[in-house]
């Protein structure tokens, strides 16, 4: 079994960073997702809003892998997760429901605001593999090496969703216009945007490397996510 924790400190409000990591997919950066589809939603007593979604992933063998070992590239990926507006806290658990055998691959996410008015995100990742053979150990090093190599690509399109609804925040609404999110961006562009920030701060992980800052402007991040729907 490996385990790996990593902590973020993003400038941004909880309340923007905790709907950007809502709404985080799709992005023209997370290429292997699939589908995600909400099968549940309800709103707790206490004022919480819990949430599950399926998620269908794609991904590759390494070239050690024994043939057959899966039957197939997809994956599919149950999150659930609970906001709590009040608390101003976000719990986030996603786990594998197929290619359990082979590993079993769980995490754990919380963001909460800071008493400075920022907001912290602390991942959790646990990978376990019941393969045998020899090859359990190689298998979850494996796991856990795939997951540290994708944190940038998932920072860099967390950070696309998070510029998007920050520049959304600046326009003023109007009644009778477009009701599309992606449309409501078309103007949106100049200096004047402001990049979201954010750290990465010390929480017992295995590599400490600041995160690159989101593009913005009009080469920025509305640049790239046209080009994306372009291309799609």
């Amino acid at each position: 079994m490996r385990f790996y924790t990593q902590s973020f400190l993003y400038d941004d409000p909880w309340s923007i960073v905790s709907l950007a990591y809502l709404l985080r997919y799709p992005n023209p950066c997370s290429t292997h997702i699939l589908s995600c589809d909400v099968i549940s939603r309800e709103v707790t007593p206490s004022g919480s809003l819990r949430t599950t979604r399926l998620i269908l992933k794609t991904g590759s063998l390494p070239r050690w892998a024994p043939k057959g070992m899966i039957s197939r590239a997809e994956s599919w990926v149950l999150e659930e997760s609970e906001v709590d507006p009040l608390g101003k806290v976000m719990k986030c658990t996603t786990k594998n429901l197929d290619h359990v055998k082979v590993m079993r691959v769980e995490e754990h996410v919380h963001i909460r605001q800071t008493e400075e008015g920022r907001t912290l995100q602390t991942t959790e990742a646990m990978f376990l593999s019941g393969f045998g053979w020899g090859l359990t150990k190689k298998i979850e090093n494996y796991g856990l090496a795939k997951f540290k190599a994708n944190l940038q690509r998932s920072r860099e399109g967390f950070s696309i969703i998070l510029n998007l609804i920050r520049q959304s925040r600046m326009q003023p609404m109007t009644l009778g216009g477009s009701s599309s999110f992606l449309a409501s961006h078309c103007t949106i562009a100049g200096p004047e945007a402001k990049a979201s920030a954010h750290h990465e701060v010390p929480a017992n992980t295995e590599s400490r490397e600041d995160a690159a800052p989101a593009p913005s402007g009009r080469g920025g991040a509305w640049s790239r996510w046209k080009s994306w729907l372009r291309s799609g």
